[in-house]
């Protein structure tokens, strides 16, 4: 029997541990993809204890902050949401957390909660209900005092490289900017454009936050959607300003429905005056954006990332209580895969097409998404449209193999730009060391079986770039 989470955790054969501990281990992280606060990196927080780093809290605000990932765990065991979300103590939430989590065999929250203990605080031995008390000590006392378990800290210990942030275009940077003024910060953080709230013409709060947008440019009102487009471009060229990499959107499903900028125009006041839109009205308001956003990413050298089919906040009766991103969302069976291939074609015809980052959330759509890809790749930069990671409640060991043996068999594995946390927990850093002994076990199994040459040199440029060489070319960091 092997030892539990020993240095060659998950890696089961020796191609695998050597590409592993060779090539892989000690790469830096490129997490272009996350959650976390801008303002908390600025100020170095410091947590209170291990509830506050894992299950969250109160914003200034009032919002809750928090790892939605953990709170499902804990209402799967029954955990009353005073415990999850409330204003229970610290040490109650935490002590309900270890409960579930010891029967969350098979789920990778087990493996990242107990990768964490151990890198950040020494702790080897399981989490479980007879060592919780001594835990809660030893991580309390250590996130108190220890110089690395600040905020800075951990992603300096982190070997972080670059972080991508994830910020609205009425967001003023200004923590940003901060950071890139402050020398002693060594690592790269950077904003990302996230455009939903503009382009989700029937959910609730656009006309509110048309008017957010609107005084961001200095402007009393947008009156038409072609507004609302040089309102978009002005705030991508403010994002640009402060090193903006990628952009990011987050859709149901990929709609592609062309239109004249008049009829998106109508569709605009129509919902401005709080009328109801037809699919077919709004759809052409949002196609017209997403074009004209797509083409100011490709004129800004910024990448476009696309999460698609989730069903969101299914729980009418807890979203009412708790708001969204809580954890009552659920993946969807999206059919717009002659949408999303129309999208990409229309950007092509005038070679527009932004470099692109394809993630679903059902798995069902990794060989559709990596035919489509194979055919809009150009010179620019290899593999320009990419197969994103296994996403949200694919980021698992299945759906990191099954995401990883579909984008080789279809495209160009070598090429892939790896992994990304998606998190808003500092601590969430161990999931690339978990992706990375999931792709050598991978690639390990297919050379120890004859499918590929053991050759030191592609190998070596295989996983380093999969770790991290590749992201840092794409992104150009």
């Amino acid at each position: 029997m092997k030892a539990f989470m020993d240095k060659d955790f998950m890696l089961k054969n020796e191609t695998a541990k050597h590409l592993f501990h060779t090539y892989a281990e000690d790469m830096p992280l490129i997490d272009y993809h996350c959650h976390i606060s801008p303002k908390e990196i600025y100020e170095n927080r410091r947590y209170n204890n291990i509830a506050e780093v894992w299950l969250g809290g109160r914003n200034d605000d009032g919002s809750y902050f928090g790892d939605h990932y953990k709170w499902r765990v804990m209402r799967s065991n029954g955990v009353e949401e005073e415990l999850v979300t409330g204003s229970a103590a610290p040490y109650d939430k935490f002590v309900a957390f270890t409960q579930a989590l010891e029967m969350a065999i098979g789920n990778p929250m087990y493996h990242w909660c107990n990768l964490e203990l151990k890198k950040y605080f020494g702790i080897t031995e399981p989490l479980t209900m007879a060592n919780v008390k001594e835990v809660w000590d030893k991580t309390e006392q250590m996130l108190q005092n220890d110089p690395k378990l600040t905020v800075r800290g951990i992603i300096e210990q982190s070997n972080v490289k670059y972080i991508g942030t994830t910020d609205d275009p009425i967001d003023t940077l200004e923590w940003h900017e901060k950071i890139a003024a402050d020398d002693s910060i060594k690592f790269m953080v950077r904003p990302s454009f996230r455009p939903d709230k503009a382009i989700n013409i029937t959910k609730d709060g656009f006309t509110d936050y048309i008017k957010k947008l609107a005084a961001a440019v200095g402007k009393s009102s947008l009156n038409s959607a072609a507004e609302v487009c040089e309102a978009l471009s002005d705030r991508v060229a403010f994002f640009k300003k402060h090193g903006c990499r990628a952009s990011d959107h987050g859709l149901d499903y990929v709609m592609f429905r062309p239109g004249t900028m008049a009829q998106a125009d109508a569709a605009f006041r129509k919902a401005m005056n709080g009328e109801k839109l037809t699919c077919e009205e709004a759809e052409i308001y949002q196609t017209t954006i997403l074009l004209h956003l797509a083409k100011e990413y490709h004129k800004n050298d910024i990448v476009m990332e696309v999460h698609y089919s989730c069903t969101r906040n299914v729980n009418e009766r807890m979203f009412k209580l708790e708001g969204p991103d809580t954890g009552f969302d659920m993946i969807a069976k999206s059919s717009c895969g002659d949408e999303l291939a129309a999208l990409l074609s229309e950007l092509d015809k005038t070679n527009e097409l932004p470099k692109t980052i394809l993630f679903s959330l059902d798995h069902n759509d990794f060989n559709l998404i990596g035919t489509c890809m194979g055919a809009f790749q150009s010179p620019e930069v290899p593999s320009k449209i990419q197969m994103g990671a296994a996403w949200w409640f694919l980021d698992t060991r299945d759906g990191m193999e099954e995401q990883m043996r579909s984008l080789g068999s279809l495209g160009l594995l070598g090429n892939f730009i790896g992994m990304l946390t998606d998190s808003r927990s500092f601590l969430s850093y161990t999931r690339h060391d978990y992706f990375r002994r999931i792709a050598c076990n991978l690639i390990g199994q297919w050379v120890e079986d004859g499918e590929y040459p053991n050759n030191e040199e592609s190998l070596k440029k295989i996983v380093q770039g999969i770790s991290y060489n590749n992201a840092a070319r794409y992104f150009n960091i």
